[in-house]
């Protein structure tokens, strides 16, 4: 049964509100905003809202690198072929040749805005990750490519003369008037509402990783960006397809903390606790094949020893270059007692990354004019049914210059859009709200149910269970929400619903997505995308 999710989840006419006018938008402040805010702003008045800071993000926590051909002995149809087979048959070709064909170029206008990426001897550093071909991943101060990337690029954001920062707020609803967005309803810090018109408004909000009780994301990935959309009428899709990392640590009393994808492309190896390495019985680039097959080779390796971890080791490489070529996660080991010069590290997987997101065109518009996404919050067709290691900053800023290059050809808006917007729940609505468990306790059920039945392992039973639970809790969204935590744990049930509905649907097992009840691929009857819309059934959309 489709679910009726309101357009709006707080009440509010426009004509009562205070407004805000500018030229672009951007929600959201990883990589995706920062770049595409700095683009913007060469010949627009940019305003960037973001829930923290500009450095809260999880471009920040980026520990591997980021993708582009740049040694000689490379080529964009190798990163292509890598691409592709990643993503499981998935992936959009022609997204892909944008990706590898423009991230160089993307990745020499990061360094000119004064990114600071490792050298060798005089030239770029490069490592290699799993399921890359070649050494094409640049990296920066070790394994801090994220935080250096984001430091940068804050730093050109703040000096800017015509882009306005907004920090400490929330987007609380996009605002559509005559089928366009003409901007979003905006929480203040001091709990006061704004109303902020824009000729384009660019999603840059992150993943959905606090959809999941284990994850290597921050407090501020709660899927804000796909579900505003998606409230909006704008269609998603692919939303059954999470990553799963390999790797984070799993540790008494410590966080789970990402261990990169790089420490087993500079050679670590994996051993379940008997000591053993496993992964050959699993695939033949043992711990270089991609991560959806690390992850659940793992999760059987758990099972099979009775444990809750395996162990990663790189104890035999040098310290020096453990030290030098991981500074972070050295760091964070010790600061729980775990050296890696000489320690294997207890891992698991945890929710990484979001591959399905609001569908864009090649420009990343999605389907409602003057709305783009960029980033994770985007499903530009790149990653397909898993992402390939390090090409989702690449995709970010090869991306969001393009949506700067099309919002070039968009007209102004019309000077009576969104006079007379109002919540149309507004006169539905009960005027008592709905009085049950603290917020913080609805989310960490939601948390713990998405990782016993929507998480690596998939079954449907366990995915119609989970529907069924979500439906009872879907009248939520039906009240007027208007604090923060409301807002984020409406935001998070609303793309619950959108990956186990997707997960549900898809009767296969492909990349990330992975169903005990129907474990092989099958192209003949999957190989197509799941797109989801308010108010409408699932739709298939067929690979050209």
């Amino acid at each position: 049964m489709k679910p009726q999710i309101p357009q709006y989840i707080h009440d509010f006419d426009l004509s009562a509100l205070p407004m805000v006018e500018t030229d672009v938008l951007v929600i959201g402040s990883g990589i995706a905003g920062l770049f595409t805010a700095i683009k913007a702003s060469e010949q627009h008045r940019v305003l960037m809202i973001t829930k923290k800071s500009l450095l809260e993000s999880n471009t920040r926590y980026a520990q591997g690198g980021i993708a582009a051909v740049i040694a000689e002995d490379d080529s964009p149809a190798y990163h292509l072929q890598d691409t592709l087979v990643a993503g499981a048959g998935l992936c959009r070709s022609e997204a892909v040749e944008v990706l590898v064909n423009e991230g160089p170029e993307g990745v020499r206008e990061l360094i000119r805005l004064g990114t600071l990426f490792d050298l060798e001897n005089g030239e770029l550093a490069l490592t290699q990750e799993g399921a890359h071909s070649h050494r094409r991943i640049l990296h920066a101060n070790g394994d801090a490519t994220g935080y250096e990337i984001v430091r940068a690029l804050a730093v050109e954001v703040h000096e800017h003369p015509v882009i306005d920062v907004w920090d400490e707020h929330f987007v609380i609803d996009l605002i559509t008037d005559q089928g366009e967005c003409i901007g979003a309803l905006v929480l203040k810090e001091d709990g006061s509402k704004v109303f902020v018109r824009a000729k384009a408004t660019v999603l840059c909000s992150g993943g959905a990783g606090q959809l999941y009780r284990y994850t290597t994301n921050p407090d501020v990935a709660t899927a804000d960006g796909v579900a505003m959309a998606y409230r909006a009428g704008a269609v998603v899709r692919d939303m059954e397809f999470i990553q799963f990392h390999p790797t984070s640590l799993c540790y008494p009393g410590a966080p789970r903390f990402l261990i990169s994808e790089a420490v087993r492309g500079e050679g670590a190896y994996l051993r379940n606790v008997k000591g053993e390495r496993f992964m050959e019985k699993y695939h033949p680039l043992l711990e270089l094949a991609p991560r959806d097959i690390v992850a659940r080779a793992i999760v059987s390796e758990i099972e099979l020893t009775n444990s809750t971890f395996v162990y990663l080791d790189i104890t035999h490489e040098s310290p020096e270059m453990v030290k030098h070529r991981f500074p972070t996660i050295y760091e964070t080991c010790m600061r729980y007692g775990l050296d890696m010069t000489t320690d294997w590290i207890p891992v698991a997987p945890a929710a990484h990354y979001m591959m399905g997101g609001v569908k864009t065109d090649l420009s990343g518009e999605s389907s409602i004019p003057r709305l783009f996404a960029c980033g994770e919050v985007s499903s530009t067709g790149v990653h397909g049914a898993n992402r390939l290691a390090s090409n989702s900053l690449s995709e970010a800023i090869v991306f969001g210059r393009r949506i700067v290059e099309r919002i070039e050809s968009l007209p102004s808006l019309a000077p009576s859009l969104g006079r007379d917007v109002k919540s149309r729940n507004m006169d539905n609505r009960s005027a008592e709200q709905q009085q049950s468990k603290p917020i913080s306790e609805k989310r960490l059920s939601l948390q713990k149910m998405m990782v016993r039945k929507v998480g690596l392992r998939r079954n449907g039973k366990n995915l119609q269970q989970a529907l069924d639970a979500l439906q009872q809790e879907l009248p939520f969204l039906d009240q007027s929400l208007n604090y923060r935590e409301e807002l984020e744990y409406a935001n998070l049930l609303t793309c619950a619903w959108l990956v186990t509905s997707g997960a549900l649907h898809r009767e296969e097992s492909r990349g990330a997505h992975y169903r005990e009840d129907y474990p092989a691929r099958d192209d003949a009857m999957w190989q197509k995308h799941s797109l989801q819309q308010r108010e409408q059934a699932i739709v298939e959309e067929w690979m050209s």
